[in-house]
């Protein structure tokens, strides 16, 4: 593990990163003996410091769970960030370009629960028991680390390059539909840029919030009632510059729209 001093250090780095909209240079380079640990370490500083200067918790978010976004990052294990009330948006905002030191879209679905979910031994069944509603969702990619030659521990501490998300469409409860094979097409400037099935995230999207709540068993904490989970994207990262417009079509699950300025 890395110091506590050098942890705080980071946390402190990444934090000042995200106020100036700047991007610095990647952690693994400058301390080669990292690990997820300490990660997550750094990512629950800084989460801890938003808290109490008094942004809200309002959900996870679950990266890199399919193959087209493994392979896109160079990296092959999913990971978690935390998502504050002031980063969702709803269907047909207009987003400021100048929040974010970079901009990219994934297509999502949100898991919104009704009841707690916890580890260690949490199954799609037990996802799907919890969940009141799914809803399409966008998430806005950031990241305030350099993106060339990342490894999973410089994203995880960057809080899993989470900037915002975007919810809208028709919420569906899970038994209304086949979650697997929930489509969607992606629009930039009124051109498909990317499309996908929900089945990309393992299999089943629900396999992602399961992954999630084992894994915050290990470290020491649950999904709570009201949460929303963004359950890992089914297409690739696509580039946002200022001034696009992006539409998603979920099919019979509704549309989102937002746009960059």
């Amino acid at each position: 593990m890395l110091p506590t001093e050098t942890i705080a250090a980071i946390a402190d780095e990444l934090a000042a990163a995200e106020q100036d909209r700047a991007v610095v240079p990647r952690i693994t380079a400058r301390y080669p003996q990292a690990t997820v640990e300490d990660s997550y370490a750094i990512q629950g500083v800084w989460r801890d410091r938003a808290l109490d200067a008094g942004r809200r918790l309002v959900g996870r978010k679950i990266g890199l769970t399919s193959r087209a976004m493994q392979a896109a990052t160079g990296i092959t294990e999913p990971d978690y960030g935390v998502m504050f009330d002031d980063t969702v948006w709803e269907s047909g905002a207009t987003i400021p370009f100048d929040a974010y030191s970079n901009v990219r879209i994934e297509v999502e679905l949100a898991f919104v629960l009704s009841v707690p979910l916890e580890g260690p031994r949490c199954t799609v069944f037990d996802v799907l028991r919890a969940t009141e509603y799914v809803t399409p969702a966008l998430e806005i990619l950031n990241s305030h680390i350099e993106l060339e030659g990342r490894t999973i521990v410089d994203t995880i501490a960057d809080n899993a390059a989470y900037g915002g998300m975007v919810l809208g469409g028709v919420p569906t409860a899970p038994d209304r539909v086949d979650l697997r094979w929930v489509s969607a097409l992606l629009y930039r400037n009124e051109t498909i840029e990317e499309t996908g099935v929900a089945a990309g995230v393992l299999g089943h999207p629900a396999t992602g919030v399961a992954w999630l709540a084992n894994k915050l068993h290990q470290h020491g904490a649950r999904l709570e009632a009201g949460e929303d989970v963004l359950a890992g994207s089914f297409t690739r990262p696509v580039w946002v510059e200022r001034g696009d417009s992006v539409l998603c079509d979920y099919g019979p699950m509704g549309t989102l729209t937002c746009r960059f300025l």
